[in-house]
């Protein structure tokens, strides 16, 4: 059996056919890619922030807050105390 009786002429993609299924298809060129990107996106991105800012502020000010105090305890536990060195000669 030859290939080209398989293929009876029909691109790679179209090799099958499914009944029941009806499937379309756009070409790239007559997409507008971005459609209402200005007047439906940022709307929407705003949206989405203020829904969002509640949620995830707080941990990250809290690990601020943790981190800060961390590094505070630890340069004042680092510092040298002048009076256990002063008989030192």
């Amino acid at each position: 059996m030859r290939l080209t009786s398989i293929l009876k002429g029909q691109h790679f993609g179209n090799l099958y056919k499914i009944n029941g299924i009806v499937t379309y298809k756009l070409s790239p060129f007559e997409q507008k890619a971005f459609a209402g990107a200005i007047s439906k996106g940022v709307p929407n991105m705003v949206r989405r922030f203020r829904s969002n800012v509640f949620i995830v502020t707080p941990p990250f000010i809290a690990g601020y807050l943790v981190y800060n105090m961390a590094e505070k305890e630890h340069a004042r536990l680092a510092r040298k105390d002048p009076a256990e060195f002063a008989n030192d000669e």
